[in-house]
Formats: C-alpha cells, structure tokens, sequence
C-alpha cells in the first residue's frame, strides 16, 4: 500500500491502528519513573513499524513522541512507487530561492524525506539525477539529506544498494 494509506491519517486514526504497549522504563528518574508504567512502544501491524519513547516520566508525552516517531519512521521506511509524485512532492518543498531548505520542525520535512528517498530509489541512488529532476543542485540535496541522521544513513543504505561509494 502507498505511504500517503498511513501518513495522511489523523494521530487518533493511527493510533488506533497501532499497538499500544505501556511498560515501566529503567534508568535515571527516581522513584516515579520505577514506579510508574511510562514508557510507551507502538506497533504498526500494517507495516511491521515499531518505535518506543521512554524519555518522559508522563506516559501522555511518551504516547505522543512515539507517535510522532511512527510518523518519521512511516516516512523513512515505506517507499513510494511513484517517482512522478514524489518528485512533485519535493518541488513544493522548495523555497522561494528553489532551494531545499527545510528545518526538522518544518511540517513539510519528512513529507520532502519520503519523496526524496523515494527519488533516490527511482533513480538508482543518483544524486545528480535526483537533484536534476527536482530543480536543485547536487550539493543542496546533499545537504538537505544531511539534515537528521536517520535520514543521511537510510540515504547512505540505498547507495550501497545500488553500488555506489557512500556520502561524506
């Protein structure tokens, strides 16, 4: 199923698509956190996803995290099969210098994180082709790829797929 099937649902509807798992979380916090079932890991059957959030002594913010965490991880590991839309996609993540400039809190970062990986597959880890097509430079796809690490190493995998030397 297409990637949009999950990340266009709201944060109820894929949170109840979701397994909850509430647990207690080990480490540094005190009494409350050894007392307390805070720690929270979802499981998306769908797609086989499972994040955790264990950082928070409330369990609300934990639940919150992880499912924010699903979001970014729907949008690092399920590709796309339309390399037409992802790139239309990532063109109206430009801004008004054509630049791919987006900060991780941006709404439209891991939208444009998807499609990017997604036009790294369509085009064998190319990055000149990549960037060709969306109408940027290599080196500013680079640097948009270098933003988070996930995105870097999920990046720096597919070019090892297809044979290519990794990013530095």
């Amino acid at each position: 199923m297409p990637r949009a099937t999950w990340t266009a649902l709201s944060d109820d509807q894929l949170l109840r698509q979701c397994e909850v798992d509430t647990y207690r979380a080990s480490g540094p916090g005190g009494q409350k956190r050894n007392k307390t079932s805070s720690a929270v890991r979802l499981r998306h059957p769908p797609t086989g996803l499972i994040v955790i959030a264990e950082e928070s002594r409330s369990q609300h913010e934990n639940r919150a995290r992880a499912l924010r965490r699903m979001r970014q991880a729907l949008y690092l590991d399920i590709r796309d099969d339309s390399p037409e839309s992802s790139a239309a996609d990532l063109m109206q993540a430009r801004d008004s210098d054509g630049r791919l400039a987006l900060a991780r809190k941006d709404e439209r970062f891991w939208p444009a994180v998807g499609a990017s990986l997604d036009l790294l597959i369509a085009y064998e880890a190319r990055l000149s082709d990549v960037a060709e097509r969306v109408g940027v430079s290599t080196a500013n796809l680079v640097e948009f790829l270098r933003t988070d690490p996930k995105v870097w190493q999920r990046a720096n995998e597919l070019r090892a797929r297809f044979g290519h030397k990794p990013l530095r």
